[in-house]
Parts: C-alpha cells; structure tokens; sequence
C-alpha cells in the first residue's frame, strides 16, 4: 500500500462532520506524539526495549503547541532479547535495580495506546504521527514491539514520522539533541539525558518550539489569520 492510499481517508472528513479541530487542520488529521526508547542495541529485531516514553502535543486557542501529558514505562525485555552491555553503559539503566519497576512491553503499550485515543478524539485526529529525534529509530523499535505483542490496534502511522534532528537541522544548524535545545534556548541536563521520559519531553519541547516559530515567521496560516 502506497503512502498516499494510506493517508486517503484523513484527506476525506466524513460529510456532516463540520469544520475540523485546528489540530487536525494543522497536521492533515494527525496527532503528534513524541516518542521516545531506549533500548539494548541498535537492531529493533533482536535488542530489547527497555524504556519508552509518549509525549502528547496540544494547541492552544492562539494556534501554539505546547506538550501536554506524558506516559512512561520501563519495560521488562522480551524473552530471548538481546541486551548489549555498551548499551547500558551507555543509557545508565540498571536492570536489577529494585526500584525500576518495569511492566512487559504489551501493557506499556496498551495503556500508551488507550491515553493516545482519547488524545486523539479530543483534537478530532484519526491518526497519530510519531515525533521523534532521529524518528526512524524510535518508530523502529515501536512497530517491532507491536508485531511481537501482536497488538491490533496502533494509532501509530506505520511509516511516517517528524524527525526532529533533521527539523533542528534545518532551525538551528544542529542535529545532536543537546545542542539543538541549548540554540533553542531549552534547559537541558546531561545528566537527565538517555532517560526516554527525560529525552521525549526535551523533544516535545524542541518540536513545539519550531513549529510555532514558523507560525509566528508567517509559514503556517490557519483559518484564523
């Protein structure tokens, strides 16, 4: 199936359905959600997931985003997952620790799924996007947890994604996350960092930092302006 025979329906509001929420006019019937992993390794096939985070975006009455809820999980790896001890070196995550509390990766997901509907029908969005810095890692690691969980229902599109390293690129001249927020003006602590919580808000903030900085240069005009 094609992008654009995937994306028809959002093209096509169901007559009688009125004027659309000014977030579905925005983003074309898409909601955007920050995620976030971190994960045992690199290949989204064999290394686990290990954390994940979701960062719901909302607007307000002027047309600004602004992050609105987050939902984090730290995830038990599924049977047979591989885990690189670089990778925990690296993201600082202690599997043995007492206090990490971590769920399996369907209930991280369905309960991240439940909280998207409702976001989803309260912004009149058929469909969330993934928001992500370098997106494709993060969607990676999501869609091959959805077909291990064997999950029905994702309100993720499969494919598409707004990647925030390429958007900072774009603003700011910057593709590392930390950089990107400090030309942002955003506080950020590297010693918080490689927490998925930690990491997909920072994004949410540096995603709706560019958006409306577009807004306010004239590039998006809503049914308003």
């Amino acid at each position: 199936m094609s992008g654009e025979d995937f994306d028809t329906e959002l093209d096509h509001p169901t007559a009688g359905s009125g004027s659309r929420h000014p977030m579905a006019e925005r983003f074309r019937g898409y909601l955007p959600v920050v995620v976030d992993v971190e994960t045992g390794g690199f290949n989204c096939a064999t290394d686990a997931l290990l954390e994940i985070a979701a960062t719901t975006i909302g607007m307000d009455e002027s047309g600004f985003l602004y992050p609105e809820h987050t939902l984090f999980f730290r995830v038990e790896p599924f049977a047979g997952a591989n885990i690189e001890q670089a990778a925990l070196d690296f993201t600082g995550i202690k599997l043995d620790h007492p206090l990490r509390m971590a769920v399996s990766e369907e209930h991280a997901l369905t309960e991240i799924f439940r909280g998207l509907r409702k976001s989803l029908k309260a912004n009149g969005c058929k469909r969330a996007i993934l928001v992500g810095h370098n997106s494709s890692f993060d969607l990676g690691f999501l869609n091959a947890a959805v077909m291990r969980c064997d999950l029905k229902r994702n309100p993720f599109h499969p494919f598409s994604s707004f990647d925030t390293a390429t958007l900072a690129g774009l603003a700011y001249g910057q593709t590392v996350l930390a950089k990107a927020c400090q030309s942002a003006g955003i506080d950020f602590d590297g010693r918080e960092a490689h927490s998925a919580r930690y990491d997909t808000e920072k994004t949410a903030e540096l995603f709706c930092g560019i958006v409306n900085r577009w807004k306010e240069m004239g590039g998006w005009q809503d049914f308003d302006d």
